[in-house]
């Protein structure tokens, strides 16, 4: 069976359509996955024993399993074991979420000491309380120094969107298939769902690449 590029051509606009919902639950699930990281950056910081030792196991299995895996925990586990259901859209993002803080903050964690600590200890001899030290002298430049794995980041966050599709959220991949089995021609919608993933995350690379170069610029001068 040959390849038809005009069922590529004729597959892409549903795809395009169902990417939007990819781009929501990523955007959610990422801005969730940034406040979560913190959170643990933070709590890790306290150097409470019996909250690392947890925040570690817990980061081991992230690490250890495939996210689909954990799709699959949240959305059938959890109704099983709590009786508690939720949409598939909901669970989807609440699982990228939970698996991209942990990401998240490692990468905090592997940039907090490029931070001047003498700025620090300045602050706490200042009388500055802890709260005040992290939101307008730690974070603020953590963020920044991060934005680049940040992105790299997103674009796994992206890619991720595609596997809610097993949970029958409609989404771009979903939908491709959806296409292919109505017209028994299933290669072609994939490359066109594959078309929109990589132009979503060339484009998010791209404003990476941006704001990298503009803290370069700045740090120039």
């Amino acid at each position: 069976m040959k390849l038809d590029p005009t069922l590529i051509v004729a597959a892409f606009p549903r795809v395009l359509d169902a990417a939007l919902i990819n781009i929501r639950i990523a955007v959610i699930a990422l801005i969730l996955a940034l406040i979560g990281g913190t959170l643990l950056t933070v709590l890790r910081s306290l150097k409470i024993g019996a909250i690392n030792q947890l925040i570690a196991l817990m980061l081991s299995f992230i690490r250890g399993t495939p996210l689909l895996v954990q799709i699959f925990l949240v959305y059938y586990g959890l109704p099983a074991a709590t009786g508690i259901k939720l949409p598939p859209e909901v669970a989807g993002i609440i699982t990228i979420a939970i698996n991209s803080s942990f990401f998240i903050t490692e990468i905090m964690r592997g940039s907090l000491p490029e931070i001047d600590a003498g700025q620090i200890e300045a602050s706490t001899a200042l009388g500055l309380r802890p709260r005040v030290i992290w939101t307008k002298i730690v974070l603020p430049q953590l963020f920044r120094r991060i934005t680049p794995m940040l992105i790299n980041e997103g674009t796994v966050v992206v890619k991720g969107t595609a596997l809610l599709s097993v949970i029958t959220v409609v989404e771009a991949l979903r939908v491709a298939q959806q296409i292919g089995a109505a017209r028994f021609r299933p290669f072609e919608p994939i490359i066109a769902a594959a078309a929109v993933f990589l132009a979503a995350n060339l484009l998010l690379t791209l404003v990476g690449w941006l704001v990298e170069r503009r803290f370069a610029r700045e740090q120039r001068r």
